[in-house]
């Protein structure tokens, strides 16, 4: 997210696995405190998320994280910020945690969208 969103104009297609802007909308495992001071991740890239001619290259944002995963609040609050900013993700709720079956799961559903 901190790369793609500042470089659109570099990246058609977009995937994140199980995460989302981690530290920014709860989630996360119990007793971390990662809370960030200062300006938000979104004040900080507001410019880069509002830039209509940045997006125009953008075929695909795409976010999967499973039922049981510790960042779902994570990825679901990433989400609504993005779609805030006139982003259209696909966002999908599977079952699982935060595991590499899970990932390689992402993976084979995420990967033949890349070459439509």
């Amino acid at each position: 997210m901190n790369i793609a969103i500042r470089h659109l104009d570099k990246f058609g297609y977009v995937g994140v696995f199980s995460s989302g802007l981690i530290g920014t909308f709860g989630g996360g495992r119990a007793g971390a405190t990662n809370a960030p001071t200062g300006p938000t991740w979104e004040e900080r890239h507001k410019e880069a998320l509002d830039n209509a001619k940045l997006k125009q290259g953008l075929k695909l944002l795409w976010f999967a994280t499973g039922k049981d995963d510790f960042l779902m609040e994570t990825s679901r609050g990433t989400v609504a910020m993005l779609k805030r900013h006139g982003f259209d993700p696909v966002f999908i709720e599977t079952p699982g945690a935060h595991t590499w079956i899970v990932w390689r799961n992402y993976l084979k559903e995420f990967a033949p969208q890349l070459f439509r």
